[in-house]
């Protein structure tokens, strides 16, 4: 298989549906949305019923609590093999994918197919890879996800990976020269749109190469960013981190069980099926993460922020709001100074916390700090990352529950930020709304 060691590039051989699959019933979103709104999921599972599909190779995180989860990976491993065995899945030559994807929000937002190399890849904190988390790694959530990957035979990728190119020189050039279309569909559930192009004659895939040895140059990169011996970042994680990290945590256990070091190192597991996405491109949009507590004494909890940050030097105020529109004009007359704020809703109603003084830079590190603190200590509490204020407002208004709205960060300074200020926050920003998020779509042989 070609690859370019330097940049940590592989030309993968994908596996696509044969050509009489529908292939919006095969397209699924993301296993990790929706994870508070089980109807989706129920709408996805009547849509898909008795038709080859992604859901059927998935492990959707909204049903990660339910006690039959031995016997669903046992179904997700048994279908992919399934899969294979009876042709549904075909390999293609080896090459890139070219995708064009439409969403409500956006008209395109501009991708390309490739493996990456996992040998270039820590999600340690203050890692300094070529391959470069953008935020904290949740260990926890590794688990269940290492439990799906372990015995399966292919790998279905909704990792998109960020790389910062103003010029458009590594993905945009390829549109001016488009090849085949291998497919071209709707989006299941409000998902858009997407097409995609077979990208595998030599001269396209050698300037894919060039364009991005050009970006990880040392003093391309020290100029750019202003940065003199700093470690070179080519790839940032944009969404599916923890998918990523699954799959560094694989291949690591891979070759220590390896018998022979030197003969592991070809192992396809090596790789990890990616989409790159350009920083600049005008149809990706950075959106907030909100978080959303369930059964709490949501008094009993402000009571306890209060002493957290007073502990920190900091001080805490919470205004209270007949209705939203009234928490906005609140928010804009008191954004001055040196404060955080964070607007909430609950069953009470809409509320402002301001505090003053932080002791920490971005806003969702301050809230995300306490959080740690409280769900550590209330054992029956707990939390989900919600995208989209609506969904907040929903959950957050229900009794025992609190909703806490966020900013987004400005894309454009994301990559300066993790080369001086290592990961963000876990949870920090989302590449669009939920129904804009990857859907399983192509697919990679992960096992000799």
């Amino acid at each position: 298989m070609l690859t370019f060691d330097r940049i940590a590039l592989q030309v993968p051989t994908l596996l696509l549906p044969r050509v009489d699959i529908d292939l919006t019933k095969w397209a699924v979103i993301a296993c990790d949305q929706y994870t508070s709104e089980p109807a989706y999921w129920e709408k996805v599972e009547e849509l898909t019923a008795g038709s080859p599909s992604t859901s059927h190779l998935i492990f959707p995180e909204v049903y990660l609590d339910e006690p039959d989860s031995e016997e669903r990976i046992r179904r997700i491993n048994h279908e992919m093999e399934r899969y294979l065995a009876e042709g549904i899945l075909v390999p293609q030559k080896p090459g890139f994918l070219l995708v064009d994807r439409q969403t409500q929000a956006v008209p395109s937002r501009k991708g390309v197919i490739v493996a990456l190399d996992l040998e270039q890849y820590d999600y340690r904190e203050g890692a300094q890879s070529l391959i470069r988390a953008t935020e904290g790694t949740i260990l926890d959530r590794l688990p269940p996800r290492i439990r799906v990957r372990e015995q399966a035979c292919i790998e279905l990728p909704h990792i998109m990976v960020l790389i910062d190119d103003p010029q458009q020189t590594v993905i945009e050039p390829l549109f001016a020269r488009l090849q085949e279309t291998v497919y071209d569909f709707p989006l299941m559930l409000g998902g858009g749109h997407i097409r995609g192009y077979r990208v595998d004659d030599a001269d396209s895939i050698r300037q894919v190469a060039k364009a991005l040895e050009r970006l990880a140059d040392p003093e391309q990169f020290a100029r750019r960013y202003d940065v003199a011996g700093q470690p070179v970042v080519l790839y940032a994680m944009g969404d599916g981190n923890h998918s990523f990290a699954t799959a560094k945590a694989i291949w690591e256990k891979l070759k220590v069980e390896a018998p022979d070091r030197q003969a592991i190192m070809d192992h396809p597991a090596r790789y990890a099926l990616v989409e790159l996405v350009n920083l600049h491109d005008p149809g990706l949009e950075f959106e907030a993460i909100h978080r959303v507590l369930f059964d709490v004494d949501v008094e009993a909890m402000l009571l306890q922020m209060g002493n957290y940050f007073a502990g920190q030097g900091a001080i805490l105020r919470c205004e209270r709001f007949a209705d939203r529109a009234a928490l906005e004009a609140g928010r804009r007359a008191a954004d001055t100074g040196h404060r955080h704020q964070i607007p909430f809703v609950s069953a009470d109603g809409f509320g402002l916390l301001t505090i003053e003084k932080p002791a920490l830079h971005l806003t969702v590190a301050t809230l995300q700090s306490f959080l740690d603190r409280f769900l550590a200590e209330e054992k029956n509490a707990r939390i989900d990352y919600i995208h989209g204020e609506s969904a907040v407002t929903s959950l957050g208004s229900r009794q025992g529950n609190v909703g806490f709205y966020l900013p987004a960060i400005s894309k454009h300074e994301l990559f300066k930020t993790i080369i001086l200020d290592g990961a963000l926050p876990r949870k920090t920003f989302s590449m669009g709304e939920a129904d804009e998020k990857r859907f399983y779509l192509e697919c990679r042989k992960i096992r000799r």
